[in-house]
């Protein structure tokens, strides 16, 4: 308790300056997201962390919130460290597969926290917002701000289509707090999490991201793609969002985003 205390004052100390950096940003908008996403309603949102620019295509939808679905593993995964329910040493965050049969293969295994979040499985995330609890996981989203910090929807489904929500701007902006050391995280733990969510890190560009789906009576209504693209010392964090009545899921919002970021010259 007297750790989390000190967390949580360490991150308030922070806030007045880090809200203020994150909304000094200039922004440039982009109108253009059809190009990318025909078929989709979107935005996609680009901080330049040397610039102090953003860049937004569709801007009215980049402050809509919705619900993050499985983007939201990136913080469940740092509370989870954070709190001693997981450790950064991969065997002690091994939770033991219950023997339920799931659509996914990947998912009917015991999971690690690395491979729960590279197959995204949301039983290994559920199990853990449980051992979490409901106390520590609302105190830990109303200091981080994260989005409305509503989990009255149920600890193991808040995030999935549910009570919780965030828009594209306020994924991006945690995500600079987040980088820049002023959330109530440790280094140690950020690393961690950083390093599972790499998708790849090729000619010294590291790609770091979390996909998250919202499907609804069989169809994929929902996809998002948030993360942070590091070049050349530089860095550039993102989010896009899109929806349709179907085929809007988190794969194609990686797709999206990546060819956005190509065009952009940062991939």
């Amino acid at each position: 308790m007297k750790r989390l205390f000190l967390v949580l004052l360490a991150a308030a100390l922070f806030s007045i300056g880090a809200a203020a950096s994150v909304n000094a940003a200039d922004s440039v908008e982009r109108r253009d997201f059809e190009k990318y996403a025909s078929g989709f309603t979107g935005t996609f949102i680009l901080y330049d962390e040397a610039q102090d620019q953003y860049t937004v295509f569709n801007e009215p939808q980049s402050t809509i919130r919705l619900s993050p679905c499985s983007t939201f593993k990136i913080y469940n995964s740092l509370i989870g460290l954070e709190t001693g329910v997981l450790d950064i040493e991969d065997v002690y965050t091994l939770f033991p597969w219950d023997g339920k049969q799931y659509s996914f293969p990947a998912w009917n295994r015991d999971q690690t926290l690395a491979a729960a979040t590279r197959d995204s499985v949301v039983w290994y995330f559920q199990e853990l917002a449980s051992r979490i609890g409901e106390k520590r996981m609302q105190e830990y989203l109303d200091t981080i701000e994260y989005g409305n910090r509503d989990i009255s929807g149920g600890l193991t489904t808040f995030w999935l289509g549910s009570t919780l929500q965030i828009s594209a701007r306020e994924q991006v902006d945690l995500l600079r707090k987040l980088y820049a050391g002023t959330l109530p995280f440790s280094p140690d733990n950020i690393e961690v999490v950083k390093r599972n969510i790499t998708v790849s890190e090729n000619n010294g560009i590291r790609l770091m991201g979390k996909t998250g789906s919202g499907f609804v009576d069989g169809k994929w209504t929902l996809g998002w793609f948030v993360g942070c693209a590091e070049k050349q010392g530089d860095r550039y964090f993102f989010a896009v969002n899109i929806q349709a009545p179907d085929g809007a899921a988190g794969g194609k919002a990686r797709e999206i985003s990546k060819a956005i970021l190509k065009d952009l010259g940062i991939l």
